[in-house]
């Protein structure tokens, strides 16, 4: 059976564990809300109803992917693509092209990033690899201009970063939905871990938070992540209505 992502794949592997996609999310989370076309997240209002289940419903659709056999996974892709079309009529106007980019992009920085923060540094291989497997998901959503290589689309990555964000009246909004649905304790440590992994021209959105310092604590969480019951914390990061969500999407 033919599968869009290998069995033996980086990605299936980054993407199999819970601890990797909280940290994966935190940072989009971040990301999303400092993007210049986040009034489109805004359009439908389920984003700033529920912005954590919103994040969760995307983790499925992105396993869906990874994990799935080739004719299902493109399959999702095609009801994703569909879904924004939809939207996109409603709505009068496409969304641009760019900003379908850019949220390609930041699942291929932040799964770099998010792994080797709590694990150990990819090679250029395994960075390569990410990087594959996410342009054909672009490719298959119909995202154009994409780079054709990792180091191209490093550097189209920073060019994007310097065009296609800035802070706004909706940056505000969708940082106190974030507060509102974790509380104040969960909210500042969504903070810290986007503190540890956006890049430094996205992090004037969280500048004016209390940022706790948790380096160290990651660092210490790194090594010992594998011990019960500390594996469990992260499970306590979330209100308890979306614990079972993360532990169904923990794969052994």
């Amino acid at each position: 059976m033919e599968t869009f992502v290998k069995s033996d794949s980086v990605v299936r592997k980054i993407w199999s564990d819970s601890d990797n996609i909280l940290f994966i999310f935190g940072a989009c989370a971040g990301e999303f809300a400092q993007s210049k076309s986040v009034d489109w997240l805004f359009f439908t209002g389920k984003l700033p109803k529920d912005p954590i289940g919103r994040l969760f419903s995307t983790v499925v659709y992105a396993q869906q992917i990874i994990f799935e056999e080739k004719r299902k996974a493109e399959r999702t892709l095609d009801n994703m693509k569909n879904i924004h079309k939809n939207v996109e009529n409603e709505r009068g106007y496409a969304i641009p092209n760019w900003a379908y980019q850019d949220v390609l992009y930041m699942l291929i920085a932040y799964t770099i990033s998010a792994y080797e923060l709590l694990n150990q540094t990819l090679s250029t291989d395994e960075k390569n690899e990410i990087f594959d497997v996410f342009r054909r998901v672009g490719l298959k959503m119909g995202i154009e201009n994409l780079p054709t290589n990792f180091a191209h689309w490093e550097v189209h990555r920073q060019e994007n970063l310097q065009l296609n964000y800035a802070n706004s009246i909706l940056t505000n909004q969708l940082f106190d939905a974030y507060r509102t649905h974790l509380g104040n304790f969960r909210f500042s440590i969504l903070l810290s871990v986007q503190d540890m992994l956006l890049p430094k021209e996205l992090k004037n959105a969280i500048g004016g938070y209390r940022i706790p310092n948790l380096i160290g604590m990651t660092k210490l969480y790194k090594y010992t992540k594998h011990i019960c019951p500390i594996n469990q914390l992260k499970f306590y990061l979330l209100p308890v209505q979306y614990r079972k969500m993360l532990r169904n999407l923990h794969r052994n």
